[in-house]
């Protein structure tokens, strides 16, 4: 979504044609995110007032992939969690009770005011036995006062009291793309992943088994992606170089 549909808050110009163009050739696709602060409806919300018109279905976070991962692992359980309501109505949705009692898991995700008495119930929690998962490993996130501390920081904190290493749901496991793809009923081979972070997008794309389009309206560059090990099939300036290809985006080879 970031970096490659909108960039702070802005439409990418061309993005709206390419999602109607998506429309128009009956492509099915979602928009993925690795934020768990919002819910998909909050979500459709934000993108709505940039000027594109996505159904909440179509939107896929890692607080739900986060949820489906732990309802098939554990259903009906229970679960302490740090974050918002992106996370916590995910976890109620799939039937999960929040407690601070003795929890099946503890459940760490984004949040813009993350409490200390909350972290340190998380700690002792996780030394209690409580099995510590993490929506995502991202360090850090943007704001407009520069960049904040993110899910991945706060789980560094957490392992190191604990000696606990979580579980990260989210981009770049590729689970997250596995789990998309079983929402929208598509296989890998048939599938485009198109991001603008080698080290989240692209990485759980290919080892999910897709072909990957990296765009540099985000994060990476042609530059950048020349000092990873592995490439993306293709790289465009943005999504809009896409319109009029949807059907078969790699004839731009």
């Amino acid at each position: 979504m970031d970096g490659v549909l909108v960039h702070e808050n802005h439409l990418v110009p061309g993005a709206d044609k390419f999602l109607a163009e998506l429309r128009t050739n009956e492509i099915p696709f979602l928009v993925l995110t690795n934020n768990s602060i919002y819910t998909a409806r909050d979500l459709q919300a934000r993108l709505r007032h940039s000027g594109l018109d996505i159904p909440v279905e179509s939107i896929w976070t890692s607080a739900l992939a986060t949820a489906t991962f732990l309802n098939e692992q554990r259903p009906n359980g229970t679960a302490y969690v740090v974050g918002e309501s992106g996370l916590t109505t995910a976890l109620h949705e799939i039937g999960y009770v929040l407690t601070d009692s003795d929890p099946d898991y503890v459940v760490l995700g984004e949040t813009r005011t993350y409490s200390f008495e909350a972290i340190t119930t998380a700690i002792r929690l996780v030394l209690a036995g409580a099995r510590f998962i993490a929506t995502n490993p991202d360090a850090t996130g943007p704001s407009r006062e520069g960049i904040l501390p993110a899910t991945g920081s706060v789980a560094a904190l957490i392992t190191r009291a604990t000696g606990k290493e979580p579980y990260y749901v989210g981009k770049p496991n590729p689970l997250m793309m596995r789990s998309a793809l079983r929402r929208i009923g598509a296989h890998s081979q048939s599938t485009v992943m198109i991001g603008d972070r080698m080290d989240t997008d692209v990485i759980s794309g290919l080892e999910a088994g897709m072909r990957t389009i990296l765009v540099t309206t985000g994060i990476s560059g042609s530059k950048t992606a020349e000092g990873f090990p592995f490439r993306p099939t293709l790289i465009l300036d943005s999504v809009a170089d896409l319109v009029g290809n949807t059907r078969d985006p790699f004839a731009l080879l």
